[in-house]
């Protein structure tokens, strides 16, 4: 009903090893991600809302791993190196001397060590030399931009997390509409969401098209 209260329900967020499929986008990283790691260190790379903390996460949970962001790295950090470690959106920022540190750290005590940044550890912008040049030794396990059977999935995960069920020919709309990449998804689920409780309907093919005929993007 027009000026009726909106009230948005809670998202549902799923993070286990059985809430992640694997595709031809991801494959090769969770290969990585399951594997011998040179060196005991990894790169985990992808753009925005490409599932690396999801996967950072199942990792961890499997490893007895703790994870921390990239700045809160400080001061002393050996003790962080007693166990394995995630260290997040090592790209946003980081007290490289601390960085420098922790990965010698994990060295001596032989505890593994996984870094996440949206692009290459090269490209992370460390300008501290001895770090820079452990970064790029770095093996990267890049997430890719998800195809059609990986993106289907993930836009009925997203709308699952804010309980909403939705038909496949919604679906198969966004996905001939849409920028290919896990923000757009994550952008167009909330827009719909949002829209659908404005009109007290459930998200359907003629609620995207209005959304998208009225000038709103998915990206």
């Amino acid at each position: 009903m027009p000026g009726q209260m909106v009230i948005e329900q809670p998202q549902l967020e799923a993070g286990g090893r059985e809430d992640f499929m694997i595709s031809r986008a991801n494959a090769t990283a969770v290969a990585l991600i399951d594997g011998d790691w040179p060196g005991g260190r990894l790169a985990l790379v992808g753009p925005e809302g490409s599932g690396k903390s999801h996967l950072a996460g199942i990792w961890a949970a499997e490893a007895g791993a703790r994870i921390v962001g990239a700045q809160d790295l400080a001061g002393d950090v050996v003790a962080l190196a007693e166990a394995p470690l995630v260290v997040e959106d090592v790209d946003r920022g980081v007290d490289e001397a601390a960085l420098f540190h922790l990965w010698n750290a994990t060295v001596s005590s032989g505890t593994r060590l996984l870094l996440t940044g949206r692009k290459a550890p090269s490209d992370w912008g460390v300008t501290l030399p001895d770090l820079a040049s452990r970064l790029a030794s770095l093996t990267p396990a890049v997430l890719e931009d998800p195809d059609d059977a990986l993106l289907s999935v993930v836009l009925l995960k997203l709308f699952a997390d804010r309980q909403l069920a939705v038909k496949p020919a919604l679906v198969g709309y966004l996905l001939g509409r849409m920028e290919r990449s896990f923000a757009a998804a994550q952008s167009i689920v909330a827009r719909l969401d949002a829209e659908s409780l404005a009109r007290g309907t459930a998200p359907n093919v003629a609620l995207a098209r209005a959304l998208l005929d009225s000038g709103g993007d998915t990206s």
